[in-house]
């Protein structure tokens, strides 16, 4: 049974706006630092954002100030709201999780969603 589920993913304009979801099982979701990577057409995974239990959130360079990590701990829910988005933008996202932020933040984490695809394209 899938422990990390994407959802939100799609197409959208140079510009635009998309809100990325993942849903974890409440063990993971009340235990683990919770991620976001991505990988680009022909480029290596790179990390996105990662959010502790208490909210606290890091970014990548390259979207901060456009994306927002967020949780939902009545859910079980992590969001990734991407604004401003950029051709460059255009990867696989993935939902990963972690006891260490180390591990999560450097692309070790043990437990990854199957990924969504997320286009920006005129």
């Amino acid at each position: 049974q899938a422990q990390l589920v994407e959802s939100g993913g799609g197409l959208v304009q140079p510009g635009g706006s998309l809100r990325l979801s993942c849903a974890a099982s409440e063990k993971i979701f009340n235990s683990y630092f919770m991620g976001w990577f991505r990988r680009a057409p022909g480029k290596e995974r790179e990390f996105v954002a990662v959010i502790d239990s208490g909210g606290d959130t890091k970014y990548a360079d390259s979207v901060k100030g456009r994306f927002t990590m967020s949780r939902d701990n009545a859910g079980n829910t992590v969001y990734l709201q991407m604004n401003t988005l950029k051709p460059e933008d255009t990867a696989v996202y993935y939902c990963t999780a972690s006891h260490d932020r180390t591990l999560l933040t450097t692309g070790h984490a043990t437990r990854w969603g199957l990924g969504i695809q997320v286009t920006v394209s005129s």
